[in-house]
């Protein structure tokens, strides 16, 4: 027995376990992250707790009747995750897309408030407004429809009757209740002045003051008022090349609108003083003789017929825009609808058979800025 017993294997030894202390969390540290009670996931559907504590009952999902938690209030802070660091995690994801929607929704605010500040705006700007210091609407500015359609209502036809016929012109309204500006040329020698406006309206006119040595001559109608009036432009800024309208009534053809550029500046216009222009014989039938009708020299040379020994000259502006008798006294205007000239002199060379042959794009125009300057002495009756 003795011997069979030595030759048991021997057990292996297990010294006791140390007795569990009752269950009491550890207290975690100031400062720290994480309680000692919270559990750390691993992988989805495995928990493990820290130890010394006692597993605890698994929480209950949320039923889906539970209402979402009301989104957090702009300048709020954001409320402690309930849970690990997952839920952590999509808490700022939570706080990053709501600070996106903001942003979206300031911009959109801001925008809004642009909107609503350009549409309550005193002054808004159309396409119609009129370019400043001009009838010319903005949509048309640059087009010679819309030069002619803006400055049409302010020229005018002019029938200056004398003992020796008629002669027909042009002119400017420069002010509301019916100044003129046209050329001397145009009412020299006149008894009765009759203009017409562009709507057909006719009324009598009364000479203010004429210029000869200019060729500038101021009228002004009888009873007008609440007349649409042309914006005077400056000459000073006219450039070789620029384009440019005139309107006027040649051959007594009112409202009759011609286009072209500007040839040249500063040209040695000659003129007649006195009884110059487009003459008509005392039946009233037209007759231009180039002898007769709107002579002037220019370059030591002599057009349209002899300027007699009573003459003045001025510096003109050059155009090609088509110029005929009857736009004498009418408008040269820029694209802009400002008047730059007051058309007065055109070259039209005879034909075989004596009479005029019409416009060869040889025009000129007395700049408007010896019309401004030229102004008040009109007023003050000038030299007449």
């Amino acid at each position: 027995m003795t011997d069979f017993q030595e030759q048991q294997p021997q057990q292996p030894y297990f010294p006791p376990h140390p007795p569990r202390p009752p269950y009491a969390p550890a207290q975690p540290p100031v400062g720290a992250e994480q309680t000692a009670t919270q559990p750390i996931v691993t992988e989805p559907g495995t928990t493990v707790w820290p130890s010394g504590g006692h597993v605890p009952p698994p929480v209950p999902p949320v039923p889906p009747s539970v209402p979402p938690v009301p989104p957090v209030a702009m300048g709020a802070p954001a409320a402690a995750p309930a849970g690990g660091p997952g839920a952590r995690r999509r808490t700022k994801r939570g706080v990053g897309l709501m600070a996106a929607v903001a942003i979206a929704a300031a911009a959109i605010g801001g925008g809004t408030a642009t909107l609503v500040q350009q549409v309550t705006s005193d002054t808004p700007v159309t396409a119609s407004s009129n370019v400043n210091g001009t009838n010319v609407s903005a949509s048309s500015t640059g087009t010679v429809a819309g030069v002619a359609q803006a400055v049409s209502p302010s020229i005018v036809e002019i029938s200056a009757s004398s003992g020796s016929g008629k002669s027909t012109g042009s002119g400017v309204i420069i002010t509301s209740d019916g100044e003129i500006v046209t050329n001397n040329h145009v009412i020299s020698g006149a008894s009765e002045i009759t203009v017409q406006l562009s709507n057909g309206r006719s009324y009598e006119a009364e000479v203010v003051g004429t210029d000869p040595d200019k060729d500038l001559a101021l009228i002004k109608l009888r009873g007008a008022s609440g007349l649409k009036t042309a914006t005077l432009g400056d000459s000073s800024k006219v450039r070789v090349g620029d384009q440019v309208v005139a309107i006027g009534s040649p051959e007594g053809l009112t409202g009759t609108v011609t286009s072209g550029i500007v040839s040249a500046l500063d040209r040695d216009v000659t003129v007649a003083k006195d009884d110059g222009g487009d003459s008509q014989n005392p039946q009233g039938q037209q007759q231009y003789d180039p002898r007769q009708g709107w002579p002037f020299e220019f370059g030591g040379q002599q057009f349209n017929g002899d300027t007699g020994s009573s003459k003045t000259t001025y510096k003109a502006l050059q155009t090609d825009a088509s110029l005929n008798p009857g736009n004498s006294g009418g408008a040269l205007i820029n694209m802009n609808g400002e008047i730059i000239g007051i058309n007065s002199a055109m070259y039209s060379p005879s034909s075989s058979n004596g009479s005029t042959a019409g416009s060869v794009g040889l025009g000129f125009a007395i700049p408007v800025d010896t019309v401004k300057a030229d102004l008040e002495s009109l007023r003050a009756g000038g030299d007449s």
